[in-house]
């Protein structure tokens, strides 16, 4: 998931809660599949090698790379890293100059085009500062403040009578210490900032996180779509790779660049094998610490449910997109997004599936587990924890299907309008104080006018609408006796044909109309989907709270379990990703591959050949890189692969040498780090980076951007 931002996987994981799908009984029959798995042991570094800045492993880098970082060392890489929405850049000039990704800038660009414009596809190039464009309602996050805050939090835990309270208590502790500290803040600086509570070792551990948060971000630099994407789809998690994926922002205060004192200083030469290489970012979220039942059952509903949905999504996107080609540039990167992370779903499940990466998970649970139980205090204390977490799969596996058959949100906008307009009377028979504050004060006026999409793509939707009303009929039937009016013995493609007509939800006028009236003529209505959504809407809140409570009980044991972790490995083995800054640690190195080997680096001699071979629009080139001129080399260093350990999030992530200098920038994985998921291997998982050098080489002579050019080369605004 590092091609597009983990935002958009968040957001898919929201719309489908946890997943499951009708091939369940295969894929298990496939697991277990005959293979001699009895000497298979955990590795050293299932866990990865993810590091926290609240524990950075100094002996452990001195022991590997002769390098002995000090505070101070740590503290610059910090500092000049940050965070985007959905992922990871870094400062680069003591102007304030921003370095990520293009793939991570793609909003931006569509955010800042005037009329006329594409800058999303086409690129963009500020010549002198005053060209830099703002990127309205954008910003930029550096974390500032760590501050150890386990004591606080695990003692709320412990004070809640039951599971759902412990876990209440909890979170109600996060909240209170993130205001605490923001007040604090407020007083004693003019920063704008922001904070968060951040769980490690699922709950071993509490940190509480303060960023500054840059709200005046500027638009400076950005190539073309097709050379940032080079090889499309097709390439995407794949390696060798060609991309120049990069953008720059710049960071401004008071309408003037930033001053900072910490940034990654440009390395010309890039980095060469053997190099020993440090990506910072925020890696998004990863699962290496759940246990071998949570893992059964992502890997039986979860991320096989999602797979299916997304295998649905990906030809109904590409479809539409074909036939109406004017549409291309409002769907294609959502069409992207979809097929990103098909590919980062279909890596998940096939780690989960492969019986000796699952051997190893078993190995380590057993050694962990047996390591509790020798050390009566704590066997006393969490012995039984991993019993009680297998206890609740199968309740979750009973009623996973028919809890995602009621996602009304995320698939067709008919029943997500349907879904939003029944919370609206159901908020509204409660007291205003008692409302959600969407449907208070400001939040409800802002509701009311976007009530429903200025436009709707009624092809586009009435497709979705059939995949739904399969989902519907396929999990609901026989569990919900109002489906049968619903589908009126329909197959989903005709019932969604007559009910895409015979709905108002997308109709802006009879909605207004709707919510001028009684909150009860909208859960009464007859309309044939907002009837639906509301007859249910009892029985969808009644499965919810059901489904919440289960979760809470394993949260709770989860959190015991976070704690055996702490106790019994400290931090020796780093915690799960959860979208905070990591310093990962890696050397650049090629692999055995497809029977042969892939070399460390890349040049611009391969995307040239790939180009000729392929002669297909994934290999496309924009017109400025067709006829290079006489001073640009194609020998030099383009993309390069190491054994940093990322995932989605690390997009945009710098990758450093030991003095701090830019020698890449973090934009891919290779296929065969998709299990990643929940574990690291280093023989074969790869970090795919763009070369400094090569970004460099693009700049300077195929876009002349000689302002940039030179302040990447000085730090400093020429």
């Amino acid at each position: 998931m590092k091609r597009f931002s983990h935002v958009f996987i968040v957001l898919l994981m929201a719309s489908l809660v946890l997943a499951g799908c009708a091939t369940q009984q295969a894929v298990k029959q496939e697991v277990a599949q005959a293979v001699d798995v009895s000497n298979v042991k955990a590795g050293k570094f299932d866990a990865g090698r993810m590091w926290t800045f609240d524990w950075p492993p100094v002996d452990y880098f001195a022991q590997t790379y002769k390098f002995n970082p000090t505070k101070e060392w740590f503290e610059k890489a910090r500092l000049a890293s940050l965070r985007l929405p959905g992922c990871t850049a870094s400062f680069v000039s003591e102007d304030g100059l921003v370095m990520t990704n293009h793939h991570c800038a793609r909003g931006s660009l569509d955010a800042v085009n005037k009329e006329g414009e594409d800058l999303g596809t086409n690129g963009f190039w500020a010549p002198t500062l005053a060209d830099e464009r703002k990127i309205p309602n954008y910003y930029i996050d550096q974390l500032i403040v760590i501050d150890d805050v386990t004591a606080e939090v695990q003692q709320a835990f412990d004070s809640g009578a039951t599971d759902d309270e412990k876990v209440q208590k909890r979170s109600a502790k996060m909240m209170e210490i993130q205001q605490r500290f923001a007040a604090k803040y407020r007083e004693s600086t003019k920063d704008s900032m922001v904070f968060s509570v951040v769980t490690f070792f699922n709950g071993g551990r509490y940190s509480l996180y303060g960023y500054k948060r840059y709200t005046d971000i500027r638009m400076v630099f950005a190539p073309e779509t097709q050379i940032a994407f080079f090889g499309g789809d097709p390439d995407n998690f794949t390696y060798p790779r060609y991309d120049v994926d990069v953008s720059f922002y710049r960071v401004y205060e008071s309408d003037k660049p930033l001053k900072t004192t910490n940034f990654f200083k440009w390395s010309v030469e890039g980095a060469k094998e053997g190099n020993a290489v440090f990506v910072i970012g925020n890696p998004g979220t990863t699962n290496r610490l759940l246990t071998v039942s949570q893992l059964e059952f992502n890997r039986d509903y979860r991320y096989a449910y999602q797979l299916d949905f997304l295998n649905a999504m990906v030809p109904i996107y590409a479809a539409y997109i074909e036939q109406h080609p004017d549409k291309r540039m409002q769907y294609q990167t959502q069409l992207f997004g979809l097929q990103n992370s098909q590919k980062a779903i279909g890596g998940y499940l096939s780690g989960h599936k492969d019986p000796v990466i699952m051997a190893k998970k078993k190995d380590f649970e057993k050694t962990f587990r047996t390591a509790v139980m020798a050390r009566p205090e704590l066997a006393t204390k969490y012995g039984m924890v991993w019993d009680e977490i297998a206890s609740y799969q199968p309740t979750k596996s009973a009623m996973f299907y028919e809890l995602n058959a009621y996602q009304w949100r995320g698939r067709s906008a008919y029943f997500a309008i349907a879904a939003d307009l029944v919370d609206y009377a159901t908020q509204m028979k409660l007291p205003e104080a008692e409302r959600s504050p969407r449907f208070r004060g400001p939040g409800l006026a802002r509701f009311k006018a976007g009530a429903v999409p200025a436009s709707v793509d009624a092809s586009l939707q009435k497709e979705l609408l059939a995949y739904q009303l399969g989902i519907i009929g396929r999990d609901l039937s026989g569990k919900n006796p109002t489906v049968a009016g619903l589908m009126n013995g329909e197959t989903p493609a005709v019932a969604a044909a007559r009910l895409s007509g015979a709905t108002i939800v997308t109709d802006k006028e009879k909605v207004s109309a709707l919510l001028a009236g009684s909150p009860d003529d909208i859960l009464g209505s007859a309309d044939p989907i907002l009837g639906f959504v509301a007859k249910n809407a009892d029985a969808v809140s009644k499965l919810q709270k059901q489904w919440t409570d289960i979760n809470a009980k394993e949260g709770a044991r989860v959190q015991l379990l976070g704690k055996a972790l702490y106790e019994v490995y400290g931090t020796t083995i780093p915690p799960d990703a959860n979208f905070n800054l990591r310093i990962a640690d890696g050397v650049v190195k090629g692999y055995n591959y497809n029977g042969t080997i892939a070399p460390p680096t890349t040049t611009f001699y391969g995307m040239y050949d790939r180009y000729y071979s392929h002669r297909k629009p994934d290999w496309d080139l924009p017109a400025k890189w067709l006829n290079p001129p006489p001073s640009f080399d194609m020998s030099t260093p383009l993309n390069f692969v190491s054994t940093n350990d990322i995932i989605g999030g690390n997009s945009g992530s710098a990758v450093i040498n030991l003095n701090h200098e830019v020698v890449g920038l973090v934009f891919d994985g290779n296929i065969e780090s998709l299990p990643g998921n929940i574990i690291f291997d280093e023989v074969v998982n790869r970090a795919v980076s763009v070369q400094s050098a090569g970004i460099l080489e693009a700049v300077e002579d195929i876009y002349k951007a000689d302002r940039l050019a030179k302040e990447l080369r000085t730090s400093k605004v020429p």
